[in-house]
Formats: C-alpha cells, sequence, structure tokens
C-alpha cells in the first residue's frame, strides 16, 4: 500500500504543531504547490489563514487553492493519490461547513468527509460523539467554554451531530451523521468506511493518538482501495496519516537553532485568556522586558497616530534588544467592542498590518523569534518575513512548531520562528518556550 500525498488546506499556521521536517507553504500559485507536492515528505501544508476571512472571502480562496491544486496534481509527477485535509481549531471555530464544501466541488466526488476535533497536546478529546476541552484538569464539553462564545464563530453544541447540523443550518440533520464511537474506531472500521458515499459525514471519537492510528490505518487501507475522504480535523489526526516518527532534535535541544545565541524577540497577538495568562508569567523572566503596543491608537484610522505608534514601539523594542534583554511585544489586552463582524475583522487586519511593520523594523541580529496566536503566526510568515515557502523542524513545546527561515532570506537568514497557537500550552508555556531558545 503506498503512501497517498497529505494536502492540508490550514485556515491558519499552527496546524503543523503534531508533525515535523515537512514544508509550509504561504502561497497557492501553481508553481509553488508542485513545489509542495514534490517535497520527499508525505505531508505539506498550505497557509490560507481562512479563519482570518469573511466566509465570502474564506470560499473564494479555498476555491483559488483547490483549483490550483487540481492543475498542479495533474503536471506533477508520481501522485498517484492524495488525502485532503481542511485543517482547522480543535474548539471547533471555523468556516465549517464553507471550505469543506468549496473542496468537494472542485476535488470532488468524495465518499466522505470526517470531522475529527480531536487534539491531544491541548487537551480536546471526543468520546460518544461529544467534544471535550480539559480546563484546570476537568472534561468541559466545548460548549461551555469561551470559545463557543467566539463573536465570529460560536455555536451552541459539543455533541458533534448537532454541532453539524447547526452550522450545516439543517441541510445535514443530525441523525444523518455516521458517528464513528471509540469502540467503532478500536475495534476498526475498514468495513463501515468501504459502504460509505455522496460524501457522507461522519464523526469520530479519540481519547489517544492510538485510536487515530487505527482509524488513519483504515482509512489509508480504504483509500488503497479507491475509496476518497475528505476530512475537517485538528492536528492530532494529521500525526497518524503522516507516520513520520520522531523529530530529530528534540524539544528540549532547540537552543542549537538560535542564531549566534544571542536574545530574540517575542510577539504577542491572541487576546484568548490562556494567551494572556501565559503573557503574564513570561514577563516574570529575567532576560525580558514588555513592550505594550496599545492598539486603541488605530481605532481612529489616523495614518500618523499609527506612525507615531509604530516608531514608539519600534524603539523601545531596539533599545530593549540592546541591553542583552528579550522584547515581549504585545498588543493591549483591553477587550474592545465592535457593533458587527465586519468592523472587528478590518480592525484586526490593521493591528496585524501594524505587527507585521513591527517585525520587518526587528533587529537584524536576534537570535529567534516566538509569534504567539494562530492568525499572527501566520501573518508573521507570510508578510512580516515574506516566505514562500518554509522548513518545519518540529515542535519545541507540544502543540507549538518551530519552522526556520531559508539561508537566503534577504532579512533574517536561518531564523528560527516558533509558532505559537493562542490556545495552547499550560499557564508556563511561552516561559518554557522562551527558556528553551535561551538555553
Amino acid at each position: 500500500m503506498s503512501q497517498p500525498k497529505i494536502i492540508v488546506l490550514d485556515d491558519d499556521p499552527t496546524g503543523s504543531q503534531t508533525v515535523h521536517s515537512c514544508l509550509l507553504v504561504t502561497q497557492w500559485d501553481v508553481e509553488t504547490l508542485k513545489i509542495g507536492l514534490a517535497d520527499d515528505v508525505p505531508i505539506f501544508f498550505v497557509l490560507t489563514n481562512t479563519r482570518a476571512r469573511t466566509p465570502e472571502e474564506a470560499a473564494t480562496v479555498t476555491r483559488e487553492v483547490t483549483h490550483n491544486l487540481k492543475l498542479a496534481i495533474e503536471a506533477s509527477e508520481g501522485i498517484e493519490d492524495f488525502l485532503v485535509v481542511s485543517r482547522s481549531d480543535s474548539t471547533l471555530r471555523g468556516h465549517y461547513p464553507i471550505e469543506t464544501d468549496v473542496i468537494a466541488e472542485e476535488l470532488g466526488p468524495f465518499d466522505a468527509h470526517f470531522l475529527t476535533p480531536a487534539f491531544f497536546e491541548g487537551g480536546r478529546i471526543t468520546r460518544d460523539s461529544i467534544h471535550y476541552l480539559l480546563v484546570d484538569g476537568v472534561e468541559t464539553p466545548v460548549h461551555e467554554t469561551e470559545f463557543a462564545k467566539d463573536s465570529v464563530f460560536g455555536y451552541r453544541y459539543s455533541y458533534l451531530p448537532d454541532y453539524v447540523e447547526e452550522k450545516t443550518r439543517s441541510r445535514i440533520r443530525s441523525s444523518e451523521v455516521e458517528q464513528f464511537q471509540l469502540d467503532d474506531v478500536r475495534r476498526g472500521c475498514l468495513d463501515r468506511l468501504m459502504h460509505l458515499s455522496d460524501n457522507r459525514c461522519g464523526v469520530v471519537d479519540a481519547e489517544t493518538q492510538a485510536d487515530l492510528d487505527r482509524f488513519a490505518a483504515d482509512i489509508l487501507q480504504a483509500a488503497s482501495q479507491g475509496k476518497r475522504f475528505l476530512f475537517r480535523s485538528a492536528a492530532s489526526l494529521l500525526t497518524s496519516l503522516a507516520n513520520l516518527g520522531p523529530q530529530p532534535i528534540a524539544a528540549e535541544d532547540m537552543a542549537q537553532y538560535v542564531r549566534g545565541g544571542k536574545p530574540g524577540a517575542v510577539l504577542v497577538g491572541s487576546h484568548v485568556k490562556k494567551t494572556t495568562q501565559q503573557l503574564d508569567r513570561l514577563l516574570q523572566e529575567s532576560g525580558v522586558e514588555g513592550v505594550e503596543v496599545d492598539v486603541t491608537h488605530l481605532l481612529e484610522e489616523s495614518d500618523t497616530q499609527r506612525e507615531t505608534l509604530l516608531q514608539a514601539v519600534l524603539e523601545k523594542t531596539h533599545r530593549v534588544w540592546q541591553t542583552g534583554n528579550t522584547p515581549v511585544i504585545y498588543t493591549s489586552r483591553e477587550e474592545l467592542q465592535f457593533p458587527d463582524t465586519p468592523t472587528r475583522l478590518k480592525f484586526g487586519i490593521a493591528v496585524s498590518s501594524l505587527l507585521m511593520d513591527v517585525v520587518r523594523g526587528l533587529p537584524e541580529d536576534i537570535g529567534f523569534l516566538i509569534s504567539k496566536g494562530g492568525i499572527t503566526s501566520n501573518d508573521v510568515l507570510s508578510t512580516g518575513l515574506a516566505l514562500r515557502t518554509a522548513r518545519l523542524l518540529g515542535q519545541i513545546l507540544a502543540g507549538c512548531s518551530v519552522v526556520r527561515t531559508p539561508e537566503t532570506h534577504p532579512q533574517f537568514p536561518n531564523l528560527p520562528v516558533v509558532l505559537f497557537p493562542g490556545n495552547v500550552g499550560d499557564a508556563d508555556g511561552l516561559a518554557t518556550v522562551f527558556r528553551r531558545f535561551s538555553g
């Protein structure tokens, strides 16, 4: 049974947080996609950043990517089989079913699409088709967490068949969803997979990586016999599908990638509660100094206000770095209110644009860069560092990827960059990553 190419459309750049050694591509023209398809590693990621976009924009981007993928696959030698994963948030936030619908239209037909949101490194499991998040050691149905109240991607149900009915606006009824519960997964479900057709929706339980290993083995076996499947998944399934083994450099040894053993920089954009806790803890570390970016100055949409804010942030950042400390650049923590979703998204773009100007203005000799927040991390790669592709080194902390810029990068060659999702890690997570890079 040959290994199919696993193509991941990642709605922010953190879905690679359980694998290593593969390529991340930030552009989706045919030639760039051909680079990903030709890479020796069986999995690659297309960073679409659609979670930061409106539903209409998400559909447009997904259609562009899938259309070009079709052309790239046709033009590539040796791509006999492939699996497509729409990677999204393990707390169920994202443009479902918009993205999977577009993928099915462009790259289908598929026999089934599966929701597999379990993400063990982040404390997310699925049992009896109910998705749970570990909150302070307690298994909590995700609809009872802050994530379900998200102003853009909120939802009412942790029971995945009901979530599907809610999000598809009853196009797919809860009763029509195929449930692969723990007993099914652990017994093996190849026969059931072989009988699926017409893009049937399935939801998959998993409490451990071994559960997804078994499910992935059955998926690959069914695919080798001609079945075509699509996935709406968190990151843990990718570990099982790619089966890459241990990463080359252990998380505790990542300091060897730091350029010249010098101080780095930390950029914090995420506003979820966990990020704020981690930021507070990091600022207590020796060797760091905070640089707050008061984003309320951007509410007035004044170019003068923006330029004044940018220059003040960069001046303090350079001052901190020249003392031998690592500047921790973070957006003000105040929760701002907006009249509607488009206004909120527009403001988010303005904040990100400012932060990317900060990235471009960092000291060129920084030893490392830590980016906190999924959307922030995507923008760091695609805009701040202007990367076409980046090679994933591995994880410096469970769920936190490290990529490295090419040696030909005009400003920051061979710079290790941490992609740290907003809702991953314990209260010491950011501090732990900083300490590992600081030796």
